[in-house]
């Protein structure tokens, strides 16, 4: 049987996000219109052979700030940029003026407002996706040893919720287009220890219910989602979230909606979503706001050992201000990743992200996969934009290449290890412009043809 790692080896990974936006008036709420006809970047001159090939990384970046100058950080595209504005200021200040600053009133308005957007039953809000997910898990019926399948390559977070709840994660390989969970690889994964699947919906992109419902009804197996980047995306039509399994957000501030940090379990059950309400908060299992009502008259008891994974009305508060934005943040989005797919258009180096049918993303990301000889240079690529004053991310390895799965020796896994070669992530965020997207693929074509 595959383990979890040792305490002693479990790590948390960084982020670190550019200031957001000081107002609203600062942060254009949509994108200006498209002009009809656009130079494609291919039609640029190729420069010369790149003077730069064949350094480490962080020879290459040197060497490209000698040639190019510094970044300037006041020219600076972001890989993402929360739209934040006056309206979470105002909200903030009227939570902080209320004298309830906790978990309260802003904080079931919230879990409210969500579940009726995404078409739930019941939301849980939490501190994190993370916890989220550890609550899913359990709550769903995952019990100490059981072996939980979720695809290699996806954020440390979700093999780190398998582990929480006493879970062991296996690995299963991806569809190396659309970078989701591939159910023939998870059906081969299956074994007696086998508990439940734990489907991500990678990058903003639905994975494929239907086989994976198919696949769970019949081996029996529990089918949990997580959600963390497909706020807003749909599949056959629904929104992810509407299918009365256990479901979770992230509230990150690289999300398509933020709070800082926080995130939502929604569930069909309300039994499961009452345990996950007493779970976040301790175990208690009466609220500190249904005591507050009963002015301190009501005397809460603890049935079994609980999390503090409770969300303030602070954040609550800003979540209510993005929530009420989301769709028009659904409708940029869309834009501009229809936009660079347009730039991108006619490109032999460069594939854009396949949809699969019936997946309606969020485009939280846009990642684009290099093909043929780029790929083998796609670290380069990244540090020559860079160079320019353009964020971008390369792929995500695959977990079981972390240091704290590789004691197991889990086999590589052929679709994982191509996209975690081939990938690089391109800025997309609400007030990215026009002009912004033409900047990024130009550079990209000179980075290309270095």
């Amino acid at each position: 049987m595959k383990l979890c790692p040792p305490a002693s080896l479990a790590a948390a990974p960084n982020s670190s996000m550019q200031p957001a936006q000081a107002n609203d008036e600062a942060m254009p709420p949509a994108a200006p219109q498209r002009e009809a006809k656009t130079a494609a970047p291919g039609a640029l001159a190729a420069e010369d052979a790149c003077p730069h090939a064949g350094k480490s990384p962080s020879a290459q970046y040197d060497a490209t700030v000698a040639e190019l100058g510094a970044p300037r950080f006041d020219d600076h595209i972001p890989l993402a940029r929360p739209w934040l504005g006056q309206a979470e200021c105002n909200a903030v200040r009227e939570v902080l003026e209320s004298g309830w600053i906790s978990q309260g009133p802003r904080v079931a308005a919230f879990e409210a407002a969500l579940a009726q957007f995404v078409g739930a039953a019941h939301a849980v809000a939490t501190n994190a996706a993370t916890s989220a997910l550890h609550l899913a898990l359990v709550v769903a019926g995952v019990r100490p040893g059981d072996e939980v399948i979720c695809p290699a390559t996806t954020c440390m977070a979700t093999a780190n919720a398998i582990c929480h709840a006493g879970g062991v994660p296996v690995f299963a390989d991806v569809d190396p287009h659309t970078f989701n969970l591939d159910p023939h690889s998870a059906s081969r994964a299956v074994g007696p220890a086998t508990r439940a699947i734990l489907l991500v919906h990678q990058i903003g992109q639905p994975a494929d219910l239907t086989a994976f419902e198919e696949l769970c009804a019949a081996k029996g197996l529990l089918l949990i989602e997580d959600a963390a980047t497909a706020l807003g995306a749909r599949y056959r039509g629904r929104y992810i979230g509407s299918h009365g399994r256990p479901t979770c957000f992230s509230f990150h501030p690289r999300k398509v909606i933020t709070t800082g940090e926080g995130g939502m379990l929604v569930v069909g059950s309300a039994t499961a979503a009452e345990r996950a309400r007493a779970l976040r908060a301790t175990g208690a299992d009466i609220s500190d706001l249904r005591r507050h009502h009963a002015r301190g008259m009501l005397q809460q008891s603890y049935h079994e050992v609980g999390y503090n994974y409770r969300l303030t009305d602070i954040q609550a508060a800003i979540g209510l201000v993005q929530l009420a934005r989301l769709p028009e943040m659904l409708r940029l989005r869309r834009e501009q990743a229809a936009y660079y797919h347009q730039l991108f258009d006619g490109w032999s180096t460069l594939q854009v992200p396949q949809v699969a049918p019936g997946a309606e993303p969020c485009w939280s990301s846009y990642c684009v996969k290099l093909l043929a000889g780029a790929a083998s240079r796609r670290d380069e690529i990244g540090v020559r934009l860079a160079g320019e004053g353009i964020s971008c991310r390369r792929g995500i390895p695959p977990l079981y290449r972390e240091p704290c799965f590789a004691w197991r020796n889990d086999p590589p896994l052929p679709g994982a290890e191509e996209v975690a070669r081939s990938t690089l992530f391109l800025p997309i965020f609400p007030g990215l412009q026009p002009s912004d997207q033409r900047r990024v693929a130009a550079a990209l074509h000179r980075a290309l043809h270095c």
